[in-house]
């Protein structure tokens, strides 16, 4: 254990701990402007409708003469899907409530992916094993390039998150003042659930495309516990995120068999139990 957080457990172990920090500080910056945003089920949205695009990849590259477990395929089909669902939502919510129009779109993207993951199981084409592992994640398979994407992507969404901080700050109090100072509400919202989009496709391999709602929601939640500013809540969120990422990468390097994705997961829920029950004022 102590080998694995001094990344000593290896070169993919160390690439593994690192690229899982990244994402959980990228994870929980994102996760404070979206729940400031009041739209924390977005994510969940995206996260489910990426499952169909990652399906509808891996046939794609098979047809093309690969085996289908092309990284940058699969999240490039990911992130189709999961930007025409943002789109339903958007196109549904002139017509429903937005969190009847999320639960909507959610639940019959997913039901797609389903039924799609099972049909490439049948066909026996590509190297469809372990394919369901986007489910819940897996890093015990992961390449040097893998983990390198993850890690580069959730630093580059990191950068993004701090230059921007002021005007999603700006739009997530008050989109009326936020227009009046020459911003645009509409855009940022998107540029921000691009972000999340971001968080969400790298990381398919670590946390899965279910689990990472968790990591999104919950660091943020944690740090409002603990903070009143919205740089503070932000740096708290990250930092947990990352803490999180990188001991439970660990973790899952020192301990056969345990999955990363959860054990992550499971920090993130104990340091909120433990913010609730340690910070009188909020908790």
């Amino acid at each position: 254990m102590l080998a694995a957080l001094l990344l000593q457990a290896g070169y993919n172990a160390a690439l593994v701990s690192i690229g899982a920090a990244l994402l959980g500080a990228a994870a929980g910056g994102a996760g404070t402007f979206l729940i400031l945003r009041r739209r924390a089920l977005m994510s969940d949205a995206m996260a489910h409708a990426t499952l169909p695009g990652i399906g509808l990849a891996f046939l794609i590259a098979v047809a093309l003469g690969g085996d289908g477990r092309f990284l940058p395929g699969l999240m490039l089909g990911a992130a189709v899907t999961a930007g025409l669902g943002l789109w339903s939502v958007q196109r549904l919510s002139k017509r429903l409530p937005e969190d009847a129009a999320t639960g909507a779109v959610l639940s019959s993207f997913y039901g797609f992916g389903i039924v799609l993951l099972t049909v490439i199981q049948g066909l026996g084409v590509g190297r469809p094993a372990g394919l369901e592992t986007v489910l819940l994640g897996s890093t015990a398979g992961m390449l040097r390039a893998d983990a390198v994407v993850i890690a580069s992507g959730g630093a580059l969404i990191v950068a993004a998150l701090w230059v921007l901080r002021r005007p999603l700050a700006m739009v997530a109090f008050d989109p009326m003042h936020a227009r009046l100072s020459g911003l645009n509400p509409q855009r940022l919202d998107l540029i921000l659930l691009a972000l999340v989009l971001g968080v969400v496709l790298v990381g398919l391999n670590v946390t899965g495309l279910i689990l990472i709602v968790a990591l999104i929601v919950t660091p943020a939640v944690t740090a409002r516990l603990w903070t009143h500013t919205v740089t503070g809540m932000a740096t708290v969120a990250a930092g947990i995120g990352a803490g999180c990422g990188y001991v439970g990468a660990a973790i899952s390097a020192a301990v056969p068999d345990l999955p990363t994705g959860p054990v992550i997961v499971l920090l993130a829920t104990a340091i909120f139990a433990a913010s609730l029950l340690l910070r009188p004022r909020h908790g």
